[in-house]
């Protein structure tokens, strides 16, 4: 069964990223990641991107994709105009599949007005908009702009655009499933939701009323075509996110949620 992985970070020689690889079992490398691509059958990867704005900032490897990180904080250092042009110049690249809101690491609403050209953009070049929504890392964030509830009011004003609900919402399962449920231009992928290198059926056990919530309302969705397999690599482990993915989803299911959706909604082809 061929895999696309719809949500990582790839930052090789960032001492962070260096630690979590390891703490997951693996190297932060592209020449590692290629390695476990091979070996697990996964066809593509799309990178979260989380540098700058500038093009020649995002060069991966052939089988990444990335979607352009953009906030509120660089329409405000730069001219909305100036922005706007970064962000069209990598919009207008193959590789460049979508775009990256961070909520909740940034402390403004993406319902704010100021998201309001990069929205016109994604609708003109049809890619989708990516937010992170649940809970954040580290205590400095402020979770009520990550909240899932507010990806309804963008997505109902904002009919043409394709927004992709990272990580579920987590915790936040009854009201991110209302809102993917509820809105035809929303989809969700459920990376973050493994840290580390864990032994899958210890964690099904240890943490089965958490996850079994979260494999009911996935299913009280009833709109599997909606759901992608991603982990916020390299948070997690490959192998470890495929078991438990696997246990998550009906099998059923499987082609869809690890593939194919992917493949429809960041319009990928390989």
């Amino acid at each position: 069964m061929k895999i696309i992985d719809a949500h990582l970070h790839f930052c090789p020689e960032y001492p962070h990223f260096d630690a979590l690889a390891r703490q997951a079992g693996h190297e932060n490398t592209g020449e590692h990641l290629r390695e476990q691509y091979k070996a697990l059958n996964i066809a593509c990867g799309i990178v979260m991107g989380n540098r700058s704005m500038k093009a020649e900032d995002h060069i991966y490897p052939e089988f990444l994709r990335y979607c352009i990180g953009i906030d509120r904080t660089c329409l405000q250092d730069l001219a909305v105009e100036d922005a706007c042009g970064l962000l069209e110049e990598n919009l207008k690249r193959r590789e460049c599949v979508g775009i990256k809101l961070y909520p909740g690491y940034n402390k403004y609403y993406i319902t704010d007005s100021a998201y309001e050209p990069v929205y016109e953009l994604a609708e003109k070049y049809q890619k989708p908009v990516a937010v992170h929504m649940g809970q954040t890392a580290g205590s400095r964030a402020y979770l009520k702009y990550s909240h899932p509830l507010t990806m309804d009011e963008a997505a109902v004003r904002h009919p043409g655009v394709q927004f992709v609900m990272c990580h579920f919402g987590n915790p936040w399962l009854m009201d991110a499933a209302a809102v993917v449920e509820k809105n035809e231009n929303v989809a969700a992928d459920l990376s973050g939701l493994l840290e580390g290198k864990v032994n899958v059926p210890n964690l099904l056990e240890k943490q089965r009323g958490y996850l079994e919530t979260l494999r009911t309302w996935i299913s009280y969705c009833d709109c599997y075509e909606k759901f992608m397999f991603g982990t916020d690599w390299p948070l997690a482990n490959y192998s470890d996110y495929i078991e438990f993915t696997k246990w998550l989803i009906p099998e059923e299911h499987w082609e869809r949620v690890f593939c194919k959706n992917a493949e429809t909604i960041y319009k990928l082809n390989f």
